[in-house]
This record gives structure tokens, sequence and C-alpha cells, in this order.
């Protein structure tokens, strides 16, 4: 399709912008450039039709399934739209004084609240934008810890091998050492490699339960035991709190930090850049490190406090403000039932599906899984040639969007399906016979799935190209 700047005519224009209603402020000619910026010059009817086409280019929720495994890409229910599009949160202002905001101060003491309860928390930040904006956040908090108690030679993040592959490069960002260890046959934590990587040296460990091979980890309360005795802390990556929430609580495995993804667990859009939201939860002895300001409610309203030893700000202003208001909809909405009737249909969904394939696509687990589940394709690679980047690729042409590929990178050619609970048990059948013709076209036609997608307005991108020389702005010089 063509670009918004190749559509552009001279002298062609719209009016969709309404007039400015402020006083207009002219700025200093030291501050303003000389050249003209470049903005494409169009009218109303091809703007409307340049974002129709890119709509129909993309896949999201709406279109159709998104198994998008460890992602946790549910349905986003319009409800938490409505309330998010509430005149008095689109047109509050970040500067405005806390006396005029009480309003939305009371949305996130509110979320704060009900999100310590389900985390098993005792206080939270939302200033991270993202996940592993929040892995960040939450590790400078124990490194902050550490340093509060002059304890700097404790320089060493144990992260497991099958961690998301943020978890390493927060710790390292953070100033970190990352020391990974195995797996167990089972898929946990190996417990002896555990112990033996833990010492003086140890700040802490990064871990979700539970993990990318849909395990929860059994050991969990021992692991965290091992830690913690070596005076180390426990962080909780959040991205599968959905398997969990409800049922059972980090804070209650032995965790001392937690980050969330509002944008996965509570429902909130993501994807293509944002918005995200990555809130930090923490326990009572390290609060005093989040970042500053927090929201806390006094005896005559709500109000912004910092906390003594802050870290400082880790973004600019109190987070992203509206994608808070659609998490706390969303929670309100369910309830205390509805958010554990939500996890147990995840699981169930997750279940019923790897029951369904395991007769053509072997496990990396027989065990009974928990929100998502990894498939292992090296057989049929073997057999046909057919890799599971094929067999996703080849999904495309079914209308359903490609599970996570090779991912975690201890199972070979690895398929991670997660299919959340706001699937209906006809759209998992319908993906689970895609999936079984799949693996029936990798037999009969391989070359069909060496070739795919065919029905894409793009076939398979030199994505090596891509990452190494991306370009990334319009050339004018072309005109």
């Amino acid at each position: 399709m063509k670009l918004i700047f190749e559509r552009s005519r001279t002298g062609r224009y719209e009016s969709l912008i309404p007039e400015c209603d402020v006083t207009p402020y002219s700025f200093d000619a030291s501050c303003l450039s000389a050249a003209k910026p470049h903005l494409p010059e169009i009218s109303e009817v091809d703007l409307s039709r340049h974002y129709t086409e890119l709509m129909k280019q993309v896949h999201g929720v709406n279109d159709g399934f998104y198994p998008l495994g460890s992602c946790t890409m549910k349905y986003n229910p319009k409800i938490n739209e409505k309330t998010a599009s509430f005149l008095k949160f689109t047109q509050m202002h970040p500067l405005q004084s806390a006396a005029s905001s009480q309003g939305s101060l009371e949305v996130l003491y509110t979320a704060k609240k009900l999100l310590c309860e389900i985390t098993g928390m005792d206080d939270m930040t939302f200033q991270p934008a993202a996940g592993a904006h929040g892995e960040y956040t939450g590790l400078l908090l124990i490194r902050k810890y550490h340093q509060m108690r002059n304890d700097t030679k404790r320089v060493n993040i144990i992260v497991p091998d099958s961690a998301h592959g943020t978890n390493p490069a927060s710790a390292s960002m953070a100033g970190f050492k990352v020391i990974n260890i195995p797996s167990n046959a089972e898929g946990g934590v190996d417990l002896d490699a555990l112990r033996n990587a833990v010492n003086e040296e140890t700040a802490g460990l990064m871990l979700t339960n539970p993990n990318t091979l849909g395990i929860f980890d059994k050991n969990i309360l021992e692991i965290t035991k091992i830690v913690h005795e070596a005076g180390g802390l426990c962080y909780y990556d959040g991205a599968n709190l959905n398997a969990i929430m409800g049922h059972v609580r980090p804070g209650d495995m032995g965790f001392d930090c937690v980050h969330l993804n509002l944008h996965k667990t509570f429902s909130t859009p993501h994807g293509g850049g944002g918005p995200r939201s990555g809130p930090v939860g923490c326990k009572e002895f390290i609060k005093d490190y989040l970042p500053k300001p927090v929201v806390e409610k006094t005896p005559i309203g709500y109000d912004w406090v910092t906390p003594v030893h802050s870290i400082g700000q880790v973004r600019s202003f109190y987070g992203n403000f509206l994608v808070v208001v659609k998490a706390l909809t969303y929670i309100l909405t369910l309830g205390k039932e509805g958010i554990k009737e939500a996890s147990a249909n995840a699981v169930l969904n997750a279940n019923y599906m790897m029951n369904r394939l395991k007769e053509y696509y072997p496990m990396s687990s027989s065990k009974i899984c928990m929100h998502e589940f990894v498939m292992s394709l090296e057989e049929l690679k073997k057999e046909t040639g057919v890799s599971a980047m094929d067999v996703a690729k080849g999904s495309l042409d079914f209308g359903i969007h490609p599970p996570t590929m090779y991912f975690p990178l201890i199972v070979h050619e690895a398929l991670m399906i997660e299919p959340t609970e706001t699937e209906s048990k006809e759209s998992l059948d319908e993906a689970c016979d895609i999936f079984i013709r799949l693996y029936k076209m990798a037999h009969e036609d391989p070359e069909y799935l060496h070739n795919a997608p065919h029905n894409t307005p793009i076939s398979r991108p030199d994505e090596v190209q891509a990452a190494r020389n991306p370009v990334l702005k319009y050339d004018f010089n072309q005109e």
C-alpha cells in the first residue's frame, strides 16, 4: 500500500481538526525551526481510506483467534473504553493540583489497593510504562534495598533458563550480573542448581510462576526460601499472572516485589507500541524506595506523597493513567469471584486445546498445564522438513494469528499457545482444527507451508535485513 506521504498532493486539506479554543502562544524565534515541517497534504476521503487500508492489513483480537503465548492477548471489554473516555478523565492535566484531581487520585488509590490485594503486596507505583520497564523499576528497588544496608557486594541476579528474554536484559540495565540456572526434568527450577548459585553476592531472583512452559512450580516456597536465606530478594515477573489471579498471590509465595501487565492481565489494549502500563508492587519493608510520588489517602482526601528513600522518578508524571482506569473498570466489573473465574477459565481453555492437539504435536510437558502450553515441532521437522516457523506462517492463511515461535529456547522448534479465557469452545475447536489441518498439510504438501503465507498483504519479509537496516523515515528527496 502507499504511504501517507505518497498520497499527499500540494494544496489538499481536510477540516477534521477543530478551531483552537485557547489563546495562541508565540514562541521566541530561537525556539522555532526555520524549515517548514514535512506534513502530508491530503483530503478527508483519502485520509479515511488510508487508515481503513491500514486497519485491513493488521490482525488483532477483534479480527480472530490471537494465541500469542506468554502475552495474554485477551479481548478488551468495551465498557473499559467507555469509562476511560469520560471527559473528567480525558481532560485532566498532569500538572493539576491534588485538590483539583481528587477523582483521578481516588482511581489510582483504589486500583492500588485492589491490585495489592490480588498480588499480596503492600504498596504500588503506576509510573512504569510497560512490563520490561516494571522489571527495571523492581530491580532498582532491590538494588536500593541492598545499598541502604551497605551490602554493595550483592551484584548477582539469578534468572532461570525458561525466563522471559526481558528478565536478563532488565537485570543488566539495572547494573547487575546475570546468573543463569537450568530447569529440572519437570520444567521447574533446579533446586540443586539454585543452591549452588546463591551466595553472598546474590542480590535476588527473577521468576514467573507459572513459567513460560505453562507449569506451576511445586517447589516455589522452597525456591524463595533458598534465596531469602542467602540474603537475596525475590522478584515476580507478572506476565503470567492471568493463570493464577484470585487463586494464588505472589506475595504469599515469598516474592518481595512484582510487576503487573495491566495491558495483558487486566484487559487493556496493547500492541503496536502501546499504550501500556507495568505497575510495580512491593512489600512493606521496601515501600520507602518506590518511585516518587505515590498516591495516599489522608484525613482530608487524596494526595501525592514522596517515599522517604525514593529511587526517584522512572518516567514523567504518574504513568499511563487511562490504562489504569480501564484496568480498574475490569476489576470492579468482574469482582472478586469474577477475577477467580477468569483465571480458572484461562487454565481450562489451555488444557482443552492441549489435549486436543497432543495427538499430533508432542508437548513439552505431559502434565496439566496452566494458562499456556508449548508444542515441540522438532519431530515434525525431521519427518517433513516443515518447521515451527512454517506452521506459524501457515496459520495466517486460515485467519488466526500465529502463536509465539521458538520460545522458550529450551524447547526445540517451539510453538507456545495461550488461548486466554475470553475464547469460546467454538473458537478453540476452530483453532484446533486449523492446527490439525496444518499438521496434515506438513505431510501432504510441505512446499505449500514452506512458502506460506499466501493470502496476506506480504508473504515473508527479510526480518534480518529489517532488523539490521530499518527504514524509519520517508525520503522526501525521491519526490
